[in-house]
């Protein structure tokens, strides 16, 4: 999982240079927080740490969803865009980078996510804040 993780962190970090967009000024305090959010839920056991994953895999999941649709919609009245080029690039980036978080959800779960003490109140603390970092960042 870490690896790929970093690939993706190093992809998109391209993408921001090569295309030239700013990224989220929230950057450094979302790097903090899932720092802790790692720590702090790995203090409390495999199986939290687990819960952590299963929640923050959920929401990516969900947001790279939402990504692809807003591409494929942009694309409906050129679907050659989808055939060749950046957009089909960036459009396979993200369908694999979902892939690979689903993956890591599915991981998760096999390894007694579910099964972590407060497990209800822990996993909807986590995807909350997920929901609301990524709500953030779309805007700052």
């Amino acid at each position: 999982m870490w690896d790929q993780e970093v690939h993706h962190l190093k992809t998109f970090d391209q993408l921001i240079a090569k295309h030239r967009v700013r990224p989220t000024a929230m950057r450094p305090l979302w790097n903090v927080a899932g720092y802790v959010l790692g720590v702090g839920t790995a203090l409390l056991g495999p199986k939290a740490a687990m819960a952590c994953t299963e929640a923050v895999e959920t929401e990516i999941g969900g947001h790279y969803n939402n990504q692809l649709r807003v591409l494929l919609d942009m694309c409906k009245d050129s679907p050659e865009l989808l055939e060749r080029g950046e957009i089909k690039e960036l459009v396979d980036t993200i369908r694999q980078f979902r892939d690979d978080e689903l993956e890591h959800l599915d991981t998760a779960v096999e390894h007694d996510a579910k099964g972590a003490e407060g497990y209800e109140v822990l996993h909807n603390i986590i995807r909350g804040g997920c929901r609301a970092a990524i709500y953030v960042s779309e805007r700052v």
